[in-house]
């Protein structure tokens, strides 16, 4: 199982990371959702999200975009894999795991650190999370 803690790296990057790995096999484990980063301005990724989030759909109906941290992370990880729902793109879906900060049963195990460049403007998920 391979272990990356998210907090400082860049969400597109770290989504695309994790799909190619979970696409091959690996099991992977995302620490810190709440602390990746989305680079941009402030106001156009809210504007973009609120967008999604009100926009589209029924209320009833679908698409639902989550307001948790964790799950939002996981759906776009979820765009970058092929079919979600059938074949390899479900077996890879199912071996992708988010959660918020540190778990106990991940305390004192080895962990990856994605280091990116923070040049651009940026804002964090737990930020478009309230």
């Amino acid at each position: 199982m391979k272990i990356i803690d998210g907090k400082g790296a860049i969400l597109g990057r770290l989504a695309s990371d994790v799909a190619k790995e979970a696409l091959k096999g690996e099991e992977i484990a995302i620490l810190n959702c709440e602390q990746i980063i989305i680079t941009g301005g402030k106001v156009s990724i809210k504007k973009e999200y609120l967008r999604k989030r009100n926009m589209i759909g029924h209320s009833q109906k679908g698409p639902k975009h989550a307001r948790v941290t964790e799950k939002m992370v996981k759906r776009v990880i979820r765009g970058m894999l092929p079919n979600h729902r059938w074949g390899r793109g479900r077996e890879a879906w199912k071996r992708i795991k988010c959660y918020v900060g540190i778990p106990k049963e991940f305390e004192g195990k080895k962990i990856e650190t994605i280091k990116m460049q923070k040049k651009h403007k940026f804002s964090t998920v737990k930020e478009f999370s309230r």
